[in-house]
C-alpha cells in the first residue's frame, strides 16, 4: 500500500469565541479561505495540485452549512477544479478529515490532498444545529442521555479524580502554553490573521490566562452540579446507568475545561510521487489511524479504547510512543488516558493543550496533529500519538513517525 506523508501543518492562532474575540469579525468560510491560502504559498502548489479538500466543522448550520469545504475553496486562491468535502465526527472533525486524507492516499484514490477544519464558535454556537441524542426522547431514553460535562464528571467519580487533580492539571496546562509561547514553539506552524488590507487581526493565541494558580481555581463554583443535581437532574438518569455511584462529584468548572475559541487549522497529505512533483520534503509519515464507538453517557472515555485499537492494529505498545497529545476537553479525559496506560505527564500535551489555548471543535484534531509533528521535530524524537474524545461516545487516534 502506497505511504501517505505528511508535507506541512499551520493553524490561525485560536481567538476566545465570543463578540469581543479578535477573530469574531471573520467568516468561517473566510478563515477557512485564509488558511489554504497559507497551505497552497508556503508550498507553492499550483492548478489541481490536490486531489480534495477534506475540511472538518462540527455545527453546520448557517455559515457553516451548505459544505463549507468547497465554499472555502472557491473563496481561496486554489484552483476552482479542486472539490471539497465537509465531515463532522463532532470533537475529532479534524482529525478524521486529516485520517480520511491519508487513507484515500494509501488507497491510491489521488497523489495529496488538504485536510484539516474550522469553527467559529463565536459566530455559530455550539449545539445550534439540534442533536438528536439530545432532544428526540426516544434516543435519549434509550442512551441515557446526560451532557459532556456530567460525562466528565462521571468520569472523574468513577475513576477517582479529585477537583485538585483536575485544577493541578490546568494550571499545569497554562504553564505548559505560556511556556511554548515564549520559547516560539509554535512558530513554525502559525499562520497570523489579517484582515483586507493586510494588517493583523490576530497573532497570539488569546484564550490564555497565564497567571492561573490553584487558587483562583478553587474560587470558582462548578459548572454542572445545578444541572446535575437540581434542573434538570442529570445525575438521576447517571445513577441509573452507574447504580454502583453513590453520587456523582461535580469537579469541572470553567478553569479546568476547554475554552470555547474560533479557529483553523490545515495538514497537506500526500505520497512520495507528490513530494517529488512539488521539490517537497515530507516531514512525517502516518504511520496508523483508529476510530472506535464508546459508552454514550459517559462519552468521553474514547481516548483509551481507540489508544489500544490503534496500538493493536500497528503492531505497537504504549512504550513504543514518545509523545502523546490528548485533547483537554475536560481534565478528567486526560487524567483517564494517563491513568489507564500509566503514561508519564512529561510526555503528555508538553505545550499545553484546549484548557489553556481553547478548542474550536472543528479544527483541534488537526492542531494538535501539528502540535505533535512540530514537537517531535524540536525535540528530535520519533514518534508520537494524537488522541480526542468525541460527543455521543467515540474515540479517534492518529500516529505519525517524524522524517
Amino acid at each position: 500500500m502506497t505511504e501517505a506523508f505528511i508535507y506541512d501543518a499551520c493553524r490561525t492562532p485560536r481567538g476566545k469565541g465570543r463578540a469581543d474575540g479578535s477573530l469574531h469579525e471573520v467568516t468561517s468560510v473566510a478563515l477557512s479561505a485564509g488558511i489554504l491560502n497559507a497551505v497552497k504559498e508556503r508550498n507553492g502548489l499550483t492548478g489541481h495540485a490536490v486531489e480534495d479538500v477534506i475540511w472538518g466543522n462540527v455545527t453546520q448550520v448557517g455559515e457553516q452549512g451548505g459544505c463549507l469545504a468547497r465554499s472555502a475553496v472557491l473563496l481561496s486562491d486554489l484552483d476552482e477544479s479542486i472539490p471539497g468535502l465537509a465531515i463532522n465526527r463532532f470533537c475529532a472533525s479534524g482529525m478524521e478529515a486529516v485520517n480520511l486524507a491519508a487513507n484515500q492516499v494509501k488507497g491510491g484514490a489521488g497523489q495529496a490532498y488538504i485536510a484539516g477544519g474550522v469553527e467559529m464558535m463565536g459566530r455559530v454556537a455550539m449545539g445550534s444545529d439540534g442533536a438528536a441524542i439530545a432532544v428526540d426522547p426516544t434516543l435519549a431514553m434509550k442512551t441515557y442521555f446526560v451532557p459532556q460535562g456530567i460525562s466528565a464528571d462521571i468520569i472523574a467519580t468513577e475513576y477517582g479524580f479529585s477537583r485538585a487533580d483536575a485544577d493541578a492539571l490546568a494550571v499545569e496546562s497554562q504553564r505548559r502554553a505560556a511556556a511554548a509561547w515564549a520559547d516560539n514553539r509554535f512558530a513554525k506552524s502559525i499562520v497570523p490573521v489579517k484582515d483586507r488590507n493586510g494588517l493583523t487581526i490576530l497573532a497570539h493565541d488569546e484564550f490564555m490566562r497565564p497567571g492561573t494558580d490553584m487558587a483562583a481555581l478553587a474560587k470558582l463554583d462548578p459548572s454542572f452540579k445545578a444541572m446535575g443535581e437540581v434542573m434538570p437532574g442529570f445525575d438521576k438518569i447517571a445513577l441509573m446507568k452507574y447504580p454502583h455511584l453513590e453520587r456523582i462529584e461535580h469537579i469541572h468548572h470553567a478553569g479546568n475545561s476547554s475554552g470555547i475559541v474560533d479557529g483553523a487549522a490545515a495538514v497537506l497529505i500526500g505520497n512520495a510521487e507528490f513530494g517529488k512533483a512539488h521539490g517537497l520534503k515530507p516531514r512525517a509519515r502516518i504511520r496508523a489511524t483508529a476510530k472506535i464507538g464508546t459508552d454514550p453517557t459517559i462519552m468521553l472515555t474514547g481516548p483509551v479504547p481507540v489508544t489500544e485499537k490503534i496500538l493493536k492494529d500497528a503492531g505497537m505498545h504504549i512504550s513504543d510512543i514518545d509523545l502523546f497529545e490528548v485533547n483537554e476537553a475536560f481534565a478528567s479525559v486526560v487524567l483517564r488516558f494517563m491513568q489507564a496506560f500509566e503514561v508519564d505527564a512529561s510526555k503528555v500535551n508538553v505545550n499545553g493543550g484546549s484548557i489553556a489555548m481553547g478548542h474550536p471543535l472543528g479544527a483541534t484534531g488537526a492542531i494538535i496533529i501539528g502540535t505533535l509533528l512540530d514537537e517531535l521535530e524540536r525535540t528530535g524524537k520519533g514518534t508520537g500519538l494524537a488522541t480526542l474524545c468525541i460527543a455521543s461516545g467515540m474515540g479517534a487516534a492518529t500516529i505519525i513517525e517524524r522524517l
